[in-house]
């Protein structure tokens, strides 16, 4: 039997037809899930019907992992394999802007709440710096006379010198004149030479010549020539500008001795902290080259300049050095002592969201189907102690917050969008 090409035609126009249409169907109705109406599945219900299972009204249906997507028939979601959820009337309203979650998605975002209490904030500042010299403990020896250096006790930069210990011989070729004639003075005998003794001791010590020295001559009778220079304090010999054979100029400086009994340490605390640090606040140092010792000193000045790449104010910490241990440009961490205690709302610090422009707090209250309603609260903090921060405006106590999912309550967790959205 034989089909006319009449027939073939017309079957494969039909077959045409019907592929054409499945097409259109499958085009039609990945559509309408991309436009956000989902394949119907169960009843008729649309917006504004009562649910049956708690008779309230809902406003559409969305998937709690989506939920920017709004649909307005029941059935199962586009994006996850489960069903759309309702949203009532009550729930969409926000509850003063709030956002509500159910329990299980709340479970699976990880949010974590707590609760706003009462308590003390003794505000506590740490801070890193270095190790100083103590400019206030600074001796200068010069020679007093011109001179010849005839022997150095000191002989390089960072000797540790005591109080009393010789630094260097000069031979002052000039006293011996001067010594000359208070001696020949003294010898003499009669009335009215209190005058001529007077003047030669003044003259001597015009010569440079200490009252100790000149003492010296008068107990032994002898002209001294030389003169031991001495350390004035305990330290260390920062500069050293003397060498033997040397001719000494009156007035050169030959050594500059800085004291160590007491170090400073320069410490970068951070400006927004800076109004808790005051001068005389105790202070406590450790130091990354002494393991297990700790040094005790008091704040000695807050110096007038902020750092403006690190908006940091540098302190002054004076701390007591016995021993010597401490030495300049060592490492040293500090824990200022905390101010007095007041009492005030508390909060974990984690659940402070800073923009930069505000301070936020999710503040979680009972929603529907044992969910939470979240709303975010502008704040004003204060203070930070162990991990709680202070919280001076914005909250009571004994309401909850979120600690931890602030950012994954919805797609829409960004501040600003959340703002927009909540606002009543």
């Amino acid at each position: 039997m034989k089909i006319r090409p009449i027939a073939a035609f017309a079957a494969l126009a039909i077959l045409a037809a019907g592929g054409y249409g499945l097409w259109s169907l499958g085009m039609s109705q990945g559509m309408k899930m991309a436009a956000g109406t989902p394949p119907e599945a169960g009843g008729v219900q649309k917006p504004g019907d009562a649910d049956p299972a708690t008779g309230r009204k809902v406003l559409y249906w969305h998937d709690p992992m989506v939920p920017g997507q709004k649909f307005d028939k029941p059935g199962k979601s586009p994006f996850m394999d489960m069903q759309l959820a309702p949203v009532y009337e009550e729930a969409g309203a926000g509850g003063e802007g709030g956002v509500s979650i159910s329990p299980r998605v709340q479970e699976n975002l990880g949010i974590r709440t707590a609760e706003v209490m009462r308590g003390n904030v003794a505000p506590s500042v740490h801070a890193v710096g270095t190790v100083a010299w103590n400019d206030r403990e600074v001796a200068v020896v010069q020679a007093r006379a011109n001179g010849f250096l005839e022997k150095l006790h000191v002989r390089a930069p960072l000797d540790r010198v005591r109080r009393g210990e010789p630094l260097a011989d000069l031979y002052v070729p000039d006293w011996v004149a001067a010594q000359e004639e208070f001696l020949s003075v003294t010898r003499m005998r009669g009335e009215g030479l209190e005058g001529l003794r007077e003047a030669a001791g003044q003259r001597m010590r015009l010569a440079g010549m200490s009252d100790e020295q000149i003492h010296l001559v008068e107990s032994t009778g002898k002209p001294h020539a030389r003169l031991a220079l001495v350390s004035p304090i305990d330290g260390v010999v920062s500069e050293l500008n003397a060498r033997e054979g040397m001719t000494v100029m009156a007035g050169a400086p030959l050594f500059r001795i800085n004291g160590l009994a007491t170090v400073w340490v320069n410490a970068e605390v951070p400006e927004a902290v800076a109004s808790h640090v005051r001068p005389g606040n105790r202070v406590r140092a450790r130091a990354t080259a002494l393991p297990g010792k700790s040094f005790g000193g008091r704040v000695g000045a807050i110096l007038p300049e902020v750092n403006p790449t690190t908006r940091t104010l540098k302190v002054r910490i004076e701390l007591a050095n016995p021993g010597f241990e401490l030495v300049p440009g060592m490492f040293a961490t500090l824990d200022f002592e905390p101010g007095a205690a007041r009492e005030a709302l508390l909060v974990p610090s984690e659940a402070v969201i800073r923009t930069g422009e505000r301070a936020v707090v999710i503040v979680a209250s009972a929603g529907p189907d044992g969910g939470q309603q979240l709303r975010p609260v502008d704040v004003k903090p204060g203070a930070e102690s162990n991990g709680m921060t202070e919280i001076r405006e914005g909250l009571a106590a004994g309401q909850k917050i979120v600690t931890s999912g602030q950012f994954l309550v919805d797609s829409e967790a960004s501040l600003k969008a959340t703002e927009s959205r909540m606002s009543p």
